[in-house]
Parts: structure tokens; C-alpha cells; sequence
């Protein structure tokens, strides 16, 4: 009995023990969960504070890109409105040059006349110099001084002047 005593005492005390192992490799295993479980929050967290950052810098982002878009449309209405004003002053000059040039071309055909009247020119050739010094081109408006002579009298009345 002894022999069974020690060896129920054995068992007993080898089942203390296993069931010390187990409690503690259960503690070990617990002990390990709870620190994933607080290192995956703590991940989770972190993550969090980044997308936020990220967030907010789209949010940064599209607040300065409106702020861009919005000076670029200003930008564009100005210069579109600078453009209208130029191309109508553009249009008005243009439609004076070419009532000046109309004036001009009906004094020279003037003179012209005049002239042929009077028996200045002796032949047609003088006639034709004459007449195609009085063109008009595009030169005589970047230097209209240098169509006209020294000795050439322009006359016109005033209602053509006026009109």
C-alpha cells in the first residue's frame, strides 16, 4: 500500500503540477493575446491618426486648389474683357481708317483734277506719275508725310471735314 500510496501521491502530486503547467502556459497564451490585442489597437489607432492627417491634407489640398481655380477664372475674365475692349477700339480705328483713307483718296482725286484741268500735266505719262504718287497703301499710314509735297495745297470745304 505504501507503494500505491506513493504512487496515488505521485500521480497526485505530477497532476499538480500538469495542471500548474497548463495554468500557467494558459496565462502565457492569455498574457499573449491580451498584448496582441493591445498592439493591434494601438496599430488601429495610429492608423486612424493617419488617415486623418491625410484627410485633412486633401481637405488643404482642394481648399488651396478652389482658391487657385478661382483666381485663374478671374484672371481669365479679366484678360477676355481687355480683350473685347481692344478688339472693339480695334474695330472703331479701323473703320475711321478707312473713312480717312476714303477722304484722302477723294482730295488727291481732287487735286488731281484740278491740276489736269489747268494744263499742269502736258501728257498722260506726267498724268500717270502724278495720279500714282496719290495712292494710298499701307506705308502712307505708318508715314503719312511722306505722301504728301512741299508745294501741294490740299482745299476741301468744311462739310467734308464735318462728316
Amino acid at each position: 500500500m505504501a507503494t500505491s500510496s506513493t504512487g496515488a501521491s505521485s500521480a497526485s502530486s505530477t497532476m499538480m503540477r500538469s495542471s500548474s503547467t497548463d495554468e500557467n502556459l494558459q496565462q502565457i497564451l492569455d498574457e499573449k493575446k491580451r498584448k496582441r490585442k493591445l498592439s493591434n489597437r494601438e496599430s488601429a489607432r495610429r492608423s486612424r491618426i493617419r488617415k486623418q492627417k491625410h484627410l485633412d491634407d486633401l481637405m488643404g489640398q482642394v481648399s488651396q486648389l478652389t482658391k487657385d481655380n478661382n483666381q485663374t477664372l478671374t484672371s481669365m475674365n479679366i484678360t477676355t474683357q481687355l480683350y473685347l475692349n481692344v478688339e472693339a477700339e480695334n474695330s472703331v480705328l479701323r473703320a475711321q481708317m478707312t473713312e480717312l483713307s476714303t477722304r484722302l483718296q477723294s482730295l488727291y482725286e481732287i487735286i488731281d483734277f484740278i491740276n489736269s484741268s489747268n494744263g499742269v500735266f502736258e501728257n498722260d505719262h506726267n498724268f500717270e506719275a502724278a495720279h500714282h504718287h496719290h495712292q494710298i497703301n499701307d506705308d502712307t499710314f505708318i508715314n503719312p508725310w511722306t505722301s504728301f509735297s512741299v508745294n501741294q495745297h490740299v482745299m476741301a470745304s468744311a462739310d467734308m471735314i464735318m462728316n
